[in-house]
């Protein structure tokens, strides 16, 4: 059993994909070649936005907002503690220091009820995280935004697809970052990334830093950097692209048939009001993770977790100043979540298989959540 299924994937696109490899092979511009503008031409379509544009991954998109933004040294943005490292990197990255507020426990996004409190004089944004393949309140979010006269990025890394009260992820802020690392719901077969802006200035600004701060060769009126999406990673999307509707739907059929069959026995992923769920990981929580993850692997069942420590725990961010104990939410969700096999591919064979596993798990040597 797979935990993500690419293989399946290639083989049923196999002749597209193939076709568009090739396509690029033969005309040979392999940096910023015609496939580069049509896949951002459909992402923008898609997303419901004025300006998509590609970038080389999901980490450098977060820096190219935050530079596109002036965010600099002496500047914080608030963000999360419950997310993978590139969130706070980018940050760091820009001179800039994050700033952590802790996550409500059922939907492991930022606690609204929190950030107002985290803004200072020194703050410049929010960075909230769509984790694992929902939106936070963003028109809350928002609001918080406004009155504070702050920008908002959302890192929607995992949640390319999802929407909220009809509208998508990526349409929502003053500028949004998703990722296409493979494993994502709408990935290439390397890494990159793409932004999403209604703000024509910023869109300029955020194209230019992707190339060296310029739009003009041997003219950089910014200090940029070598942000630019591969030609034949364009190639993939576009082929994998007329398929991304029917895989958001297998994820959203999957993942309520897994909610259904274990609701009972440990807490599943909820979907918050008017959201929808792309289920980038399936997440499940239980205190006794560990042992599930053991007990799974011994019958063939592949798990993973995401994330087993908080950004506050890392070493690098321990000049940060927070010790253990600050987000009590984020860091006992570290210790509990535990994600289970989840594609668009998945058997109701192989999900029975791991709902009976985990359900025969939580009666002999587990504790209900």
């Amino acid at each position: 059993m797979e935990f993500i299924d690419l293989q399946t994937q290639y083989r049923l696109y196999k002749t597209s994909i193939d076709q568009r490899i090739q396509q690029v092979l033969e005309h040979g511009r392999f940096i910023m070649g015609p496939e580069i503008a049509e896949v951002e031409e459909k992402l923008a379509a898609y997303v419901g936005v004025q300006h998509a544009l590609t970038v080389a991954s999901g980490t450098d998109s977060l820096e190219i907002a935050l530079r596109a933004l002036g965010i600099q040294a002496g500047d914080e943005v608030i963000t999360v503690p419950f997310t993978w490292i590139s969130t706070a990197e980018a940050i760091c990255l820009v001179g800039a220091a994050p700033v952590f507020v802790d996550i409500e426990p059922v939907g492991f996004n930022i606690d609204v009820e929190l950030v107002e409190a985290a803004i200072t004089p020194r703050t410049k944004a929010l960075l909230p995280v769509s984790l694992f393949g929902q939106m936070p309140d963003y028109d809350r979010l928002n609001a918080i935004a406004a009155r504070h006269g702050l920008a908002v990025i959302e890192d929607a890394a995992q949640s390319f697809g999802a929407t909220q009260h009809g509208r998508k992820s990526c349409a929502v802020t003053s500028i949004a970052s998703t990722s296409f690392f493979p494993a994502k719901p709408f990935g290439c077969y390397g890494d990159g990334g793409a932004l999403f802006t209604d703000d024509d200035a910023l869109a300029e600004r955020m194209r230019a830093i992707r190339t060296h701060g310029g739009m003009q060769r041997h003219h950089h009126p910014l200090l940029g950097m070598n942000g630019r999406f591969d030609t034949l990673q364009a190639a993939v999307l576009l082929a994998k692209w007329p398929h991304f509707p029917e895989e958001l739907e297998a994820r959203a059929r999957i993942g309520a048939r897994y909610s259904d069959g274990l609701r009972d026995v440990c807490q599943v992923p909820e979907i918050q009001p008017g959201n929808t769920h792309v289920y980038a990981q399936y997440t499940i929580r239980t205190p006794g993770r560990e042992a599930l993850g053991q007990a799974l692997q011994q019958q063939g069942i592949p798990t993973a977790v995401y994330y087993p420590k908080c950004l506050h725990e890392q070493p690098v961010f321990a000049s940060a100043g927070y010790t253990l104990g600050d987000f009590p939410v984020a860091e006992q969700a570290s210790r509990e979540v535990i994600s289970l096999p989840m594609h668009p591919f998945l058997s109701e064979v192989d999900q029975d298989r791991v709902v009976e596993a985990v359900r025969q798990w939580m009666g002999v040597g587990g504790q209900h959540v």
